[in-house]
C-alpha cells in the first residue's frame, strides 16, 4: 500500500510556522498585508479568494480585498494593481484568475510589481526562476517540493516526468525540480508513446487536465506520483488526473485528490507573502 502524501496535514504544519513567524513580525510593528483582486463572481474563484482570506486570517496576515464588478475596464484594474504597487503597507498582490474576456491578463500580470508578485506569475520572476535567482517561485510546483521534501523522498539524481506544459505548473515545476538535481522530461499533448515515458518516472508529477486518465499502464512499480488535477466525476466527487485507486497498490507514494497538491497552492501562498514582508 502506498504512502499517501497528506497535503492538507503539511499545509497546516506550514501555516502554523508562518503564524509563529508572523507574530514576531508584529511585534516589531511589521505587519504582513496581502491585496486580493477578484473581478466578476466566478462561483470557483470566489470559492478560493474565500480560502485564501480564511488562510491570512489564521496566520495573522491583514487580507484587503476588492470585489470588482465584471464590467471593469482593462484600464481601471491597471490603476488599481498601479497605486497598489507603490503602497508601502501592500507587501503582495495577487489577481484571481481567470479574468472577464476583455481584459488581458498577461497584461495584468505585468502590471504587477516583481517584489509583490507573490503569485510568482510575472515574467521577472519566472526569468530568476529559470537562472537560479531568488524570486517568488509560482505556488503550486513549490507546493510539491515541498511536500517531497516533508515526505523525505529524495528528489536529487531522480528521473522526474512531468505531463503538462503550462506557464503556472508544467514549466516552473520542470525548472524547480532541476534546481533540485532531477533528471526532468515534460511531457505534453503532442508527446508520442506517453506512457513509455511516463513509465520512466522515479517521480511523475501530472498536470494535464484530464480526469483519471493516468493509471497503472503509465507508472512503474515503486514511483512517486503528485495529481495536479482536480475535476468531478461521472458521480460528481472531486478526482484528479491520476487514476487513484487503480494506482495506490502499485506505487510507493501519491497524492490524494482532494487534499493532496491543493492545499500546498495556498499554503505557498502565504509563504510567498511572509518573504514580501521580511525581504522589505
Amino acid at each position: 500500500m502506498a504512502t499517501i502524501i497528506d497535503g492538507k496535514k503539511t499545509s497546516t504544519e506550514i501555516k502554523d510556522e508562518l503564524r509563529e513567524q508572523v507574530a514576531k513580525l508584529n511585534k516589531i510593528n511589521s505587519d504582513v498585508t496581502l491585496c486580493v483582486i477578484q473581478v466578476g463572481a466566478d462561483p470557483a474563484s470566489t470559492i478560493y479568494v474565500n480560502n485564501k482570506k480564511k488562510a491570512c486570517e489564521y496566520i495573522g496576515i491583514k487580507s484587503l480585498s476588492y470585489e470588482l464588478p465584471e464590467e471593469t475596464t482593462q484600464d481601471q484594474l491597471v490603476e488599481l494593481i498601479n497605486e497598489l504597487n507603490v503602497q508601502p503597507k501592500v507587501n503582495g498582490i495577487l489577481v484571481q484568475l481567470p479574468l472577464p474576456k476583455h481584459i488581458d491578463e498577461d497584461k495584468i500580470i505585468q502590471t504587477i510589481s516583481p517584489d509583490k508578485d507573490v503569485d510568482g506569475f510575472h515574467p521577472q520572476s519566472v526569468g530568476r526562476l529559470s537562472i537560479g535567482q531568488k524570486g517568488f517561485v509560482s505556488c503550486t510546483p513549490a507546493g510539491i517540493v515541498e511536500l517531497l521534501k516533508r515526505y523525505n523522498i529524495p528528489i536529487e539524481g531522480k528521473e522526474c516526468v512531468i505531463v503538462g506544459r503550462s506557464n503556472i505548473v508544467g514549466k516552473p515545476m520542470a525548472m524547480l525540480m532541476l534546481r533540485e538535481n532531477a533528471t526532468v522530461t515534460v511531457c505534453h499533448s503532442r508527446t508520442k508513446n506517453l506512457a513509455e515515458i511516463t513509465k520512466r518516472a522515479d517521480i511523475l508529477i501530472v498536470a494535464i487536465g484530464k480526469a483519471k486518465f493516468i493509471s497503472k499502464e503509465y507508472v512503474k512499480e515503486g514511483a512517486v506520483v503528485i495529481d495536479v488535477g482536480m475535476h468531478r466525476d461521472e458521480n460528481n466527487k472531486l478526482c484528479g488526473d491520476v487514476d487513484f485507486d487503480d494506482l495506490v497498490d502499485k506505487v510507493k507514494a501519491i497524492t490524494p485528490v482532494p487534499g493532496g497538491v491543493g492545499p500546498m497552492t495556498i499554503a505557498m501562498l502565504m509563504r510567498n507573502c511572509v518573504e514580501s514582508a521580511v525581504i522589505k
